[in-house]
Parts: structure tokens; C-alpha cells; sequence
């Protein structure tokens, strides 16, 4: 018989097809497990599937008297109550670095789209303002990549693929985390130093208390009228009203965006601004990095159903 495995988050289907053919899944399709499946089907359940950033919190976990392993497709966690894993004894696991290169690339998409206004452009060939000679404002010469100083907020398995590629345009590198890496690119002491100095700040920090609003009014005012910020991390690191003000005052020049303080997010204030490029939360969807994922989730749930630790565990505590 195998092993019973919950799907706690809404995941497409296709996605799960290969941990499907190992395991027995129990699909809850983002509800609570109790409104598909019964209190007898759920006391069987000893590991758990999620998105790190769905809410998780002791009220599912406890529905599962037997749970001991929640496992995370992806690298984020932040959605996952921590104290009530170790307060179980559940061990937690994720998917360092399996998307890593793949969000790298959305983000230098997002910063060249947002910087050389390429939605404006495409509009402008499409609604016939072009072939019409009509002036535009939005269409005046930006500042190219060669020296242009871009700041990484993490420096992780993620922002040192975006710096390397940064830094591959031409670029000045510089970036804040908690901690100097052995990396090539100047080592700024506060976010703040960042923000001053760099025309684009690039944020790939994990999500987290630490973090929440970490990106605020005044750091969004210390890049500039001609700065830039790209957010590929979480929401939560943004203050997003406060982004909004900036980009409708023009605090700032603009802002590429793939994940935001709710998602799916809905038409707003932030969609209707031209200044802004956004993206659904795609950074990781690639061919390429759903199969590491799905390898990074396979070999944790066959460690703990084996009794082993798991490969890409979290640490609790």
C-alpha cells in the first residue's frame, strides 16, 4: 500500500502527477481538509503538500492526529506556522534553490521591461501612435544598463543569480543581507545604505517578521525619482500602499512586480498605473523548475517515510 499524502494548497493538477504516481494523494484543493474528507480519512495522514505561502496554521495541523511531515513545494515557507510544527515534533521540509534560476530570470525581465518602459512601447505600436507620429511623453530616451547601479535585497541561491546576471549587463553590483557573503559585488550595512546608492533595488529576501514591510515609504524615498524597485520575493516585503503612493506621486519611476500583498490580485489602484509591469507569481513556473520541486519533494517524503532526516529540511527553533 502506499503512503497517504494530504494536498493542502490549490495546486493544478499536472503538477502532482509524478508525486501521484508514489503516493496515495488526498487532494483538499485548498479548503480545509475536514470539508473533503472525513475525521477517519484524516487520521491516516502522516505527511502534508503545501505552498510555503498558504496560511497553515495549528487548527489544519490539528486535524491530523498523526501528521510528522509538512512539505513545501518551493523554497518559501512563510505562510507555515513554525512554532506549531515543533510544538508537534513535525519535521518541515522545502525546495532550496530548485527555482532559483528561473525567478532570477523573471526578475531581469521585470527590471528591463520596467526601465525601458517595454508595456508602453508595446502600446504604442499597437494603438497606432507610431505609424501616427503621435507624441509621448513615456516614450523619451531612459537610461540604459551599462553603469547603472543595482541593489540585490538577499543575497541567497536567488539574488546571487540575479546579481550574476546583472552584473552580465553591464552593471554595478551591491547588495545588503544579514550576513557578507564571498561574492563579488559591494557589501552595503543597512537597506537604507542600498536604497541610496542603487538606481534599482532588486528584492529577493525570504519572507518573514523580520522582513514585513521591510521596503516602506522611506526606503522607496531614498531610491529617487529615477530608482526602481523589483519584487520577486513575497509581497509582505513591500509596503504596498506605500508603493502605490510612490509610483502615483512618482516618488519613484517605476516598479516590476510578481507577487503582491494578496494574490491572486485583483484589478486596483496598482494595476491601473503605466509606470508598473506585473506578472502572476510566475517566477518559478518553468518546465525545469517544476521537475526540481517535484525531485526536491519527492526524496523529502521518502526520507521521512523511511525514518531518515530529510534532505532539504528546515531547521525549527
Amino acid at each position: 500500500m502506499p503512503e497517504k499524502v494530504l494536498i493542502y494548497s490549490r495546486f493544478p493538477k499536472a503538477l502532482m502527477v509524478r508525486i501521484g504516481e508514489r503516493y496515495e494523494l488526498f487532494d483538499a484543493a485548498g479548503k480545509p481538509p475536514n470539508q473533503n474528507f472525513s475525521t477517519e480519512q484524516l487520521s491516516d495522514i502522516r505527511a502534508m503538500i503545501t505552498a510555503g505561502g498558504t496560511p497553515l496554521h495549528a487548527d489544519i495541523i490539528d486535524l491530523m492526529p498523526k501528521l510528522g511531515a509538512v512539505v513545501c513545494y518551493g523554497t518559501g515557507y512563510d505562510g507555515v506556522d513554525l512554532a506549531a510544527l515543533a510544538k508537534r515534533g513535525i519535521v518541515l521540509g522545502h525546495s532550496p534553490g530548485a527555482n532559483a534560476a528561473s525567478v532570477a530570470d523573471i526578475a531581469m525581465t521585470l527590471m528591463l521591461a520596467a526601465t525601458r518602459r517595454l508595456l508602453v512601447a508595446d502600446d504604442y505600436v499597437r494603438s497606432g501612435s507610431w505609424a501616427g507620429a503621435k507624441p509621448s511623453p513615456m516614450m523619451r530616451p531612459q537610461a540604459g544598463m551599462p553603469g547603472r547601479r543595482i541593489g540585490v535585497y538577499g543575497m541567497g541561491e536567488i539574488g546571487r543569480k540575479i546579481a550574476a546576471r546583472a552584473a552580465a549587463f553591464e552593471t554595478e553590483v551591491g547588495y545588503f543581507s544579514r550576513s557578507r557573503h564571498d561574492v563579488p559585488y559591494q557589501y552595503f550595512p543597512t537597506l537604507d545604505a542600498l536604497a541610496e546608492w542603487c538606481s534599482v533595488l532588486m528584492i529577493a529576501v525570504r519572507a518573514g517578521s523580520d522582513t514585513h514591510h521591510a521596503v516602506d515609504a522611506n526606503i522607496l524615498k531614498k531610491l529617487g525619482k529615477d530608482g526602481y524597485v523589483v519584487n520577486i520575493a513575497r509581497g509582505s516585503v513591500i509596503d504596498q500602499q506605500a508603493l502605490i503612493a510612490a509610483l502615483t506621486d512618482q516618488t519613484i519611476a517605476g516598479a516590476g512586480l510578481d507577487v503582491y500583498a494578496k494574490e491572486p490580485h485583483a484589478p486596483d489602484a496598482l494595476t491601473a498605473l503605466p509606470n508598473v509591469v506585473l506578472s502572476p507569481h510566475l517566477g518559478g513556473h518553468t518546465l525545469e523548475s517544476h521537475v526540481a520541486m517535484q525531485d526536491c519533494v519527492m526524496a523529502n517524503l521518502e526520507a521521512y517515510f523511511a525514518g531518515r532526516p530529510l534532505p532539504y529540511g528546515v531547521k525549527l527553533g
